[in-house]
């Protein structure tokens, strides 16, 4: 009897309602979508400052590294830079680096760069040891005569050098533009880059750290490129 009640009781109690179906997510409007791009944006942007940031930090951390050093028993680098191309390039833009660190840019401006033989770039103490010129050049072919076709050509340059800079020494480095192979060379074949390296005593130590012009220098044979 009281199995047959608990049967019944079963019976009478109804199911449980089954869950209602979550609510679909309503689709983001025009206006809403372009909020969240924008967010997206801002913080991809604040990522790029923060990368950047960074990035001048350890520039800033290598040029100390690089030019800093005991001035008394430091050495010295001078770095010039040399344009011996004829007529048919034209120098357009130069760049120099010392060890990672950009020390010297210059873009032409009304051909004030090409007219320039010889200019100073660098002159300054540096860490013992060695150290390393990366160097780009950038000709545009000047065409005249049988030569026209180089009009508006773009000759692009990148190389770089060792060099051992000696403790107490000045080491003086001339990058030249140079033209390669002489007149039976191809005329794409003859922009080219040549390191002229010399050392001497710095003379500027024995006046009490005043910068004196160097003596003649002990020649080393030039490396080119």
């Amino acid at each position: 009897m009281i199995g047959a009640l608990v049967v019944l009781m079963l019976a009478a109690d109804p199911a449980p309602e089954a869950a209602p179906p979550p609510a679909a997510k309503p689709a983001q409007t025009a206006d809403e979508a372009f909020q969240t791009r924008v967010k997206t944006l801002e913080e991809q942007v604040v990522d790029l400052k923060e990368k950047i940031y960074r990035t001048k930090a350890r520039l800033l951390l290598l040029q100390e590294t690089v030019l800093g050093g005991d001035i008394t028993n430091g050495a010295r680098a001078v770095i010039f830079h040399r344009n011996e191309m004829g007529s048919q390039f034209i120098l357009e833009s130069v760049a120099y680096a010392l060890d990672g660190a950009p020390i010297f840019t210059k873009v032409d401006a009304n051909g004030d760069l090409d007219k320039r033989e010889e200019f100073e770039i660098f002159n300054g103490r540096i860490v013992p040891g060695n150290h390393q010129i990366a160097v780009r050049m950038v000709y545009r072919g000047h065409g005249y005569g049988i030569f026209s076709y180089l009009e508006g050509y773009k000759f692009k340059l990148q190389s770089n050098q060792t060099f051992n800079a000696e403790a107490g020494k000045v080491t003086t480095v001339k990058v030249v533009g140079f033209e390669k192979g002489g007149i039976t060379a191809d005329i794409k074949d003859k922009p080219g880059i040549r390191y002229d390296i010399s050392t001497a005593k710095d003379s500027s130590l024995k006046a009490g750290g005043a910068t004196q012009a160097p003596p003649p220098a002990e020649a080393t044979p030039p490396a080119s490129q």
